[in-house]
């Protein structure tokens, strides 16, 4: 529905929508892929070489299993009608400590998912423009840094869109710029003289938890799901949303791990477009066309934490206030991205810390908690048990890896 923010919807009060207003079938669709196909895609080459060819089964399973979660999420909304957000299942199922940590590692999720959008913009602009440097008030600042603030500014008016109906129209661009860029990296392969030349390794215990860490992260738009759903004209069509979107999100996906696993094997990077030869032409296509994706999914992504501070504040209707709180949500991303400027290592943190907590676990147990109960033994419960213990373990052993990945990075060589 066409509102004035996204969160401020979800906690009205209840009331049958308007066969006028709200988010048609197709535009939750482009919002949804949008989410999905995001900067995890350039990624999923590296997460490939990690855990070896068989590891693309390991895409499927946790495809499926934030699909059902999904669908988890869904349910829980459906028992309560006075649920409005992913914050208000954990509240609904577990209290105000429920809500304190669902809000804490859903927000947390999309600020660094945000961050990582600025990195990943900074090393692509970079590879672009090597040669190219800033000058600051005065100061010096290197190519990477200075290409990041850049796109900060860019993607700042984005931010100040508060319907997620003109956001669809932002979304489809979005979509759009991910099959560019599948299409591009493909062509370099082809035509362009790189080749699919690499063998690969059949499977690497040792990386398994990171490809699982960087697969989880692709995924994580659970956060953002109960936004989707209640911006809907026809809530009773979000499961068929979301089916639309893993589909053709892991299509994505596994098109790309394949190209560039096969191109760059054991050599590709964290971003598959750092290992393009900048001399042919899909390689400058492939990097430009990611220069869309902060553009059209930034705001998407930090909508419901903008929201959420703007619903602590005083003055919650003054636009002045929604800008500066938008802008200063802008600015601690881009200090964020400018400490910790290690995107592969980062994005693994988040997909085994917080995505897989948020788009796995949580779904589980909310639903367990206000739906089925735990003390009802079935086949479902079953199910979802152990879907929590292979998630618990993925998220203790992924984040000590990321984490220890990202200490070797700091410290003084």
């Amino acid at each position: 529905m066409d509102t004035n923010t996204v969160e401020r919807t979800e906690s009205q009060s209840h009331h049958e929508p308007s066969p006028t207003k709200g988010t048609t079938f197709t535009r939750t669709c482009f919002n949804g892929i949008n989410t999905l196909s995001g900067v995890g895609i350039l990624s999923v080459p590296y997460a490939l070489s990690k855990g070896g060819w068989l590891s693309l089964l390991l895409l499927l399973l946790v495809a499926l299993l934030c699909f059902y979660t999904g669908l988890l999420l869904r349910r829980c909304m459906d028992s309560d009608p006075l649920i409005k957000s992913y914050p208000d299942i954990g509240q609904v199922a577990f209290g105000r400590t429920g809500r304190a940590m669902v809000s804490m590692f859903l927000y947390l999720e999309l600020f660094f998912v945000a961050v990582e959008f600025l990195i990943m913009e900074g090393d692509n602009l970079h590879k672009l423009f090597p040669n190219q440097d800033f000058a600051i008030f005065g100061n010096e600042v290197g190519g990477k840094q200075g290409f990041v603030l850049l796109t900060a500014l860019v993607v700042l008016p984005t931010t100040w869109l508060r319907s997620l109906g003109v956001l669809a129209y932002v979304s489809a661009g979005g979509v759009m710029a991910s099959l560019i860029l599948v299409l591009a990296v493909f062509w370099g392969g082809a035509f362009d003289g790189i080749g699919f030349h690499e063998s690969g390794e059949l499977w690497n215990w040792s990386g398994i938890s990171t490809a699982i860490s960087l697969f989880t992260f692709c995924y994580c738009g659970h956060a953002v799901f109960p936004t989707l759903c209640n911006s809907m004209k026809d809530k009773s069509q979000f499961p068929k949303v979301l089916l639309v979107c893993f589909i053709l999100s892991t299509l994505s996906y596994g098109s790309m791990a394949i190209f560039g696993y096969m191109m760059f094997g054991e050599d590709v990077t964290s971003q598959v477009t750092l290992n393009l030869p900048m001399k042919n032409i899909s390689s400058k296509i492939a990097i430009l066309t990611t220069l869309i994706n902060p553009i059209s999914k930034y705001a998407l992504v930090t909508a419901p934490i903008a929201t959420a501070v703007e619903e602590a504040f005083p003055f919650r209707e003054s636009k002045i206030m929604s800008y500066l709180i938008r802008t200063s949500l802008v600015m601690s991303t881009v200090f964020v991205a400018l400490v910790v400027p290690f995107f592969g290592h980062v994005m693994a943190f988040i997909g085994a810390f917080l995505s897989i907590a948020v788009s796995i676990l949580f779904p589980c147990l909310c639903y367990c908690k206000m739906v089925i109960g735990f003390k009802k033994v079935g086949v479902e419960l079953m199910m979802i048990f152990m879907i929590l213990l292979f998630g618990t373990f993925v998220a203790i052993v992924g984040t000590y890896t990321a984490l220890t990945d990202i200490i070797k990075e700091v410290q003084p060589k």
